[in-house]
């Protein structure tokens, strides 16, 4: 069976859920209330991966001009979906839209802000540096200081239309950013949250989350052990009934379209301009995954001209991600394209492994120790063009400096990763001079 194209606006199975890998379809709500993980995970050495479908000629990806992006762009939300926003004579859309309300005004309640459409336009100090035209979007305001709560207000959106009051306790394996946003939002509903963590997490980080009520679970790494042992906590929790409340797409597939809200604003400020190139930081590889999911479904549905190249950048510390790229690589020359792809999705340990040492880096929140979101970036570097690129220590703190003497966003190291690979890239002659680019700050220096 082919690999599921999310971005196929032909494809049958519109306004679904489907795993990527495989091919399998999530059955009615009724049937399943929770289809975040494709079932065959784990039976084989497949690249499960459940995605949210849609076809493009049945809705609008922008509905209105609401400063909240879920109100806004809700037509291309599972929940919005789910809960019938199309049917009973508007009256179901108005009720969501009433939902969406009420959940923002908890969230202020407890984090003195709620979810906005987040600035994105051009930078002239770093344009003037980079010789370039550098488009900053600035998530460094955003609930929680980063994206992170992007992706799971779609997913606690889903929680809300289908269970409709209290349900199993929620839980995420994270070393920050991702980790606030859970227990903001979780204590937003009055749910139980646990949350593992590595033993060297920020101290403040930790005090925050014990505030908001979260349960912490710190997790040793385990001498000669690979693989991210708080994702093995994350996992036992699950085992035991919890929900995956998390931003790893393998996980939890709706975590990505929330991601995607990034996405749509800035194709919805560009207004019909297009990008020469995109340039991501990448740990789980979830908000790398949203932009090149929506661009590509943009592309498809000429919702903007051209698909820009993505290129997406991780540290010396971990990088799975080129590593597996490398490996693709050379199957494309002896396979080609599509054979490779078809490889990838079907035999996912050739190409994607956990990292074999502790990885450090001063931009710590994306030393994932695998990139659980990596065939999608992988595709859609591919079919843009682009590439993959690993950058030093003395990049990334050249980036940041960079990024707060020209912009004065007070974002950090990882925020500003983006960045780095964009300097690495101009240098490399991969970007040329006068190219319009976008990159993302995301995570706000505690």
């Amino acid at each position: 069976m082919p690999i599921a194209d999310p971005t196929d606006p032909a494809d049958p199975a519109a306004r679904a859920l489907v795993c990527a890998g495989c091919g399998w379809t999530a059955p009615a709500v009724e049937a399943e209330r929770h289809p975040f993980r494709c079932p065959n995970a784990g039976r084989d050495d497949g690249d499960h991966v459940v995605t949210r479908r849609l076809d493009p000629s049945a809705v609008r990806w922008r509905r209105d001009d609401d400063p909240n992006p879920f109100v806004r762009h809700r037509e291309l939300l599972t929940a919005w979906h789910v809960g019938g926003g199309r049917s009973e004579g508007g009256a179901a859309d108005e009720a969501f839209v009433a939902l969406v309300g009420r959940l923002d005004q908890a969230v202020r309640e407890v984090e003195g802000r709620g979810f906005r459409v987040t600035p994105f336009g051009p930078s002239p100090a770093l344009g003037d540096r980079l010789g370039l035209d550098v488009r900053v979007k600035d998530e460094t305001g955003n609930v929680a200081g980063s994206h992170k709560a992007r992706h799971l207000m779609a997913i606690l959106l889903y929680l809300q239309v289908v269970e409709r009051g209290e349900g199993a306790p929620l839980a995420i394996a994270s070393c920050g950013n991702a980790a606030l946003a859970a227990a903001v939002l979780a204590r937003a509903v009055g749910r139980r949250l646990e949350v593992f963590v590595p033993t060297d997490a920020e101290p403040a980080v930790l005090r925050r989350l014990r505030a908001l009520g979260a349960a912490v679970v710190p997790c040793p790494r385990v001498p000669g052990g690979t693989g991210d042992p708080c994702v093995r906590g994350f996992h036992g929790a699950l085992a035991a009934g919890a929900l995956p409340f998390c931003c790893q797409g393998n996980e939890n597939g709706l975590a990505i379209e929330g991601g995607e809200t990034l996405a749509w604003e800035v194709l919805d400020a560009l207004g019909g301009e297009g990008l020469d190139d995109v340039v991501l930081q990448v740990g789980g590889g979830a908000m790398a995954s949203a932009f090149v999911q929506a661009f590509r479904l943009a592309h498809a549905a000429g919702w903007t001209p051209r698909l820009p190249r993505f290129h997406t950048v991780q540290t010396r510390g971990a990088w799975p991600l080129r590593r597996a790229w490398d490996i693709l690589q050379d199957r494309v020359r002896t396979l080609g394209e599509a054979e490779a792809l078809e490889r990838a999705a079907r035999h996912r340990s050739e190409f994607m492994w956990p990292w074999e040492e502790t990885p450090r880096s001063v931009a710590h929140g994306i030393l994932d120790d695998e990139t659980y979101d990596w065939l999608a970036l992988a595709a859609g570097m591919l079919a843009s063009g682009g590439t993959s690129v690993v950058i030093g220590e003395d990049t990334l703190r050249e980036a940041n400096a960079l990024a707060r003497e020209a912009t004065g966003i007070g974002v950090c190291h990882t925020g500003s990763a983006g960045l780095a690979g964009l300097l690495q890239l101009r240098r490399d002659g991969v970007i040329g001079p006068g190219a319009r680019v976008a990159v993302v700050f995301s995570g706000e220096q505690r």
